[in-house]
């Protein structure tokens, strides 16, 4: 590198986005880091089109790009279509926070000068501010992740507090969508986009949901995407008249938004978990074949139920020993821990 970011104090930069909602999440405190180091550059972030509501509503970005890839930039087409696209807005710099080879190479076909980012996925020479990983990153949680890279690239770094910001429209449905309900709302997410290995079993999420009832009223909402209708519908069968499956009936804002209403959230490692985070709802997550150190949720207001087992973290999509790590893990145990924040 000869010159750094900030002695070449770019006006138009382009942000490459993680794909995944929790990722983009912990991305937030990066993303303000950029705006505050160039506070009066246009910053476009280029998001996949279901990660667009995590960003809409921020000050920290001017507008989010569609990466539309299973539309017009779906395939080897696509691509070189969306290096066009970008050629045309003549960024002067790019700030890669995806890792992948994919996210360099648009940058090249977009004749983005400033290339920024770590030195992953073989794609260093495309770099021009290549920075490599030092091993106690590789050990650190996800946010400082994002954050070291910034700093490496002699960027001045802000707090490391998650922000989301919600959009109006959203919060004032989520509003009226919970005007009757009786408190508390509390909030279960049983699924995890990554696989299965993440998930807490439904039923143990059915039976908590009826213990809580039991004991606090309310009434629980439990979120998920239409991929998640089994096993939503099985946890709303212990109690369907306080259980309301939100099944592919919301969009991403309304769900964020219905999450930060909640008094208490109960989820697997999973996006919706970093929302809860980021939105400071007291919550419960639930940890097996991933690692909370590097991506547990990044809150005060977080309490985190795991087992020590010799196997965990495996970070496999599927388990293939036993699934002792959610297994072991039992209803009181997570009741406990809800249950302490519905006392508060």
């Amino acid at each position: 590198m000869s010159k750094t970011l900030l002695e070449i104090n770019p006006v138009n930069i382009l942000v490459r986005s993680t794909n995944w909602i929790g990722d983009a999440i912990m991305t937030t405190p990066a993303i303000r880091t950029i705006r505050q180091n160039f506070p009066d550059a246009h910053i476009t972030l280029l998001a996949k089109p279901w990660l667009a509501d995590v960003f809409a509503a921020s000050p920290h970005v001017d507008e989010v790009m569609l990466y539309e890839n299973r539309g017009r930039h779906k395939g080897l087409v696509g691509i070189w279509r969306l290096g066009q696209d970008l050629r045309k807005r003549k960024f002067d710099a790019a700030i890669l926070l995806q890792n992948a080879i994919e996210a360099a190479v648009l940058a090249v076909l977009g004749r983005i000068p400033v290339r920024a980012g770590y030195r992953r996925d073989g794609r260093s020479p495309l770099l021009t501010h290549g920075i490599s990983i030092r091993p106690e990153v590789r050990k650190i949680h996800q946010v400082h992740y994002y954050q070291t890279l910034l700093q490496d690239l002699g960027l001045k770094i802000g707090d490391d507090e998650l922000f989301l910001q919600l959009a109006p429209e959203d919060k004032k449905w989520a509003a009226g969508y919970i005007n009757d309900r009786k408190p508390p709302l509390v909030g279960i997410n049983p699924g995890a986009a990554f696989g299965p290995a993440k998930c807490w079993p439904a039923k143990r999420y059915g039976e908590l949901a009826a213990r809580l009832y039991g004991e606090f009223g309310g009434h629980f909402l439990v979120f998920g995407t239409e991929k998640d209708a089994d096993t939503i519908a099985e946890i709303v069968s212990h109690g369907p008249k306080f259980i309301t499956g939100l099944a592919g009936k919301t969009t991403l804002g309304q769900a964020m938004a219905l999450i930060g209403s909640c008094d208490a959230f109960v989820s697997n490692d999973s996006g919706l978990m970093h929302v809860g985070a980021a939105l400071h709802t007291p919550m419960v997550a639930i940890f097996g074949s991933t690692d909370e150190i590097a991506t547990g949720p990044y809150s005060s207001k977080a309490a985190v139920v795991k087992k020590e087992i010799s196997c965990q973290p495996c970070l496999k999509k599927e388990c293939t020993v036993g699934f002792s790590c959610m297994l072991d893990i039992s209803v009181a145990d997570v009741e406990q821990e809800m249950a302490k924040i519905l006392t508060r």
